[in-house]
């Protein structure tokens, strides 16, 4: 009986341990990238090309200081493809762009002032 007792009492102890860690570092990543977002440095562009069906963007642009990336044109995922609707070729834009999973994506876009 006291192998039994022992057997539960380590059982119920192990998985709250493993239950409390889980929920503890799942959020981590998805809250990292929110924050990391929001302190990205803008970077001035002009659009060259709206591509919404395969949400992109191409884009002439000024150094992007967080990537390491000088002044050149080139093609962007966009994390969301709601923003490009507010744009259009040949627009003046401030935007932030990160790489994410191997893939430079703009993070946010905004026509410049």
């Amino acid at each position: 009986m006291k192998n039994i007792k022992f057997i539960v009492i380590t059982a119920t102890l192990l998985s709250s341990v493993a239950f409390s860690y889980a929920g503890s570092h799942a959020a981590a990543p998805a809250a990292s990238a929110a924050k990391a977002a929001n302190t990205l440095p803008l970077a001035d562009a002009e659009i060259r090309k709206i591509d919404l069906e395969n949400k992109k963007v191409t884009l002439k642009h000024g150094e992007i200081k967080n990537l390491d990336m000088p002044g050149m044109t080139m093609v962007f995922q966009v994390k969301d493809e709601a923003m490009l609707e507010k744009v259009k070729a040949g627009d003046k834009v401030k935007f932030t762009a990160d790489k994410l999973n191997g893939v430079f994506t703009v993070m946010s876009i905004e026509i410049a002032k």
